[in-house]
């Protein structure tokens, strides 16, 4: 709930670093009004050289960072940008975005063949008035086991191809999550209270 401060958020230059839509629709639902600048930060680091928390909030901050270089010469300049990102342990292994048909494969069967729950990470780092303020939030989602029948199957519909940990829970992956530990939008990108809790006090301090 951003109000009663979301006026004076409105009256500000808020940039969304990120092309995910899902993100977008999230942000769009606050009423907040804001803008998306794609990042074209190479999402490279080495997921064993840091903890889940590290690699999803170093991971935001070069999205943001990316972003703010692009903006550096607009006559109007940002005064918030958020960058985020998410990604899926399981088992003690990350899972992000599978690349291929046989990685979607591979990682919907080990999500819901082990009888183990997975955690959903996602980094949010925000930029206000030359300041970085960043947070990650943990959500554990429950599933179903699937034939491997039914994992092909899911994979063969497309959805998820561009979503860590190859599902979209608000989509047809809703059908075999049994429950959700944590924030609900947190799994499909952006968790929406800790931001908007976050956002009003880093704006009312400064």
């Amino acid at each position: 709930m951003l109000e009663p401060l979301l006026s004076q958020l409105n009256s500000m230059r808020v940039v969304l670093a990120s092309s995910s839509k899902q993100r977008a629709s999230l942000l769009s639902s606050t009423k907040l009004k804001f803008e998306i600048v794609a990042s074209s930060y190479e999402e490279n680091l080495d997921p064993t050289q840091h903890t889940f928390s590290d690699f999803v909030e170093k991971t935001a901050l070069g999205k943001l960072n990316d972003v703010l270089e692009k903006l550096k010469d607009d006559q109007r300049k940002p005064d918030i940008i958020i960058g985020s990102d998410t990604m899926v342990a399981h088992n003690g292994r990350m899972y992000g975005k599978p690349k291929t048909r046989d990685e979607a494969i591979q990682c919907i069967s080990d999500l819901t063949r082990s009888g183990l729950p997975n955690s959903v990470y996602t980094g949010v780092v925000i930029w206000y008035k030359n300041k970085i303020h960043k947070f990650t939030e943990v959500s554990t989602v429950y599933m179903a086991k699937l034939t491997e029948e039914e994992v092909i199957a899911y994979v063969d519909t497309g959805e998820p191809m561009g979503k860590a940990g190859g599902y979209g829970i608000q989509g047809i992956a809703s059908t075999f999550v049994t429950r959700i530990e944590g924030d609900f939008n947190n799994v499909i990108g952006l968790p929406l209270c800790r931001l908007a809790f976050t956002l009003k006090k880093i704006v009312n301090e400064n």
